[in-house]
């Protein structure tokens, strides 16, 4: 069960380590949880960013369309009566991919008011400053000044951002690093595990910066502290 006390034990930890501890408890394969590279953390004192997915396909880069901005305010409404924190994945659908533009510092505003505390977006986004001032994390493909008016084309369906599928009601943790999804299956042990990931990384990362000991001993050392932290390999 998503609770509030395990999206903010999540925070405790960056992403890193996270996706490590991942790949030796739970079964999906790691290609299908972190995001590419093309997904930057715009606003990095704000990490680590840790919420419930709310999904969102927008138009904001093809000339001359209509704008639909309705489901989008609606959308909003459902994420305040969640009562969790929320992270909106919007990913842009116009005909000129490199002009979309999903998200400013207006709209992170109404959405911080309603409890989602990030943007990732497979898209551009603009107003960094002021979304750092409102307590807003994005996380996007880069800056892009302006878009044409926003045509909402879906919500609550799966989106592919990031070169990932994201469903709603997944838990996303972002930071500097980057942006990955958390397993469903092992959300709630995950932060357990997670403090003892850093103790294999602590022992391990010691034995990897010595020069006393050959290669071949490096070589095998690591599987020895993920026995003894308790993780089967």
């Amino acid at each position: 069960m998503i609770t509030k006390t395990l999206i903010n034990q999540l925070r405790e930890f960056d992403t890193p380590l996270l996706a490590n501890t991942i790949g030796y408890i739970d079964d999906m394969p790691d290609d299908e949880y972190y995001m590419g590279g093309s997904i930057r953390c715009m606003t990095p004192t704000l990490t680590p960013m840790v919420g419930v997915a709310f999904t969102c396909e927008i138009d904001s880069s093809s000339p001359a369309r209509e704008k639909n901005v309705s489901p989008f305010f609606e959308q909003v409404a459902r994420m305040y009566d969640s009562q969790l924190p929320v992270v909106w994945v919007v990913r842009g659908v116009g005909s000129r991919p490199d002009h979309e533009c999903l998200v400013g510092d207006g709209m992170a505003k109404n959405l911080r008011s309603a409890g989602c505390i990030g943007a990732v977006c497979e898209g551009g986004a603009r107003d960094f400053a002021g979304c750092m001032a409102t307590g807003f994390s994005v996380f996007c493909k880069g800056p892009v000044p302006h878009h044409t008016p926003f045509y909402v084309e879906s919500t609550d369906q799966p989106v592919q951002v990031g070169g990932i599928t994201i469903n709603p009601g997944d838990i996303l943790h972002g930071d500097g690093e980057g942006v990955i999804k958390i397993p469903a299956t092992c959300a709630e042990a995950l932060p357990e595990r997670a403090i003892a990931m850093r103790g294999v990384e602590n022992e391990f990362h010691v034995e990897l910066g010595r020069d006393d000991i050959s290669q071949s001993r490096k070589s095998t050392v690591q599987t020895e502290y993920l026995r003894k932290y308790g993780f089967d390999v």
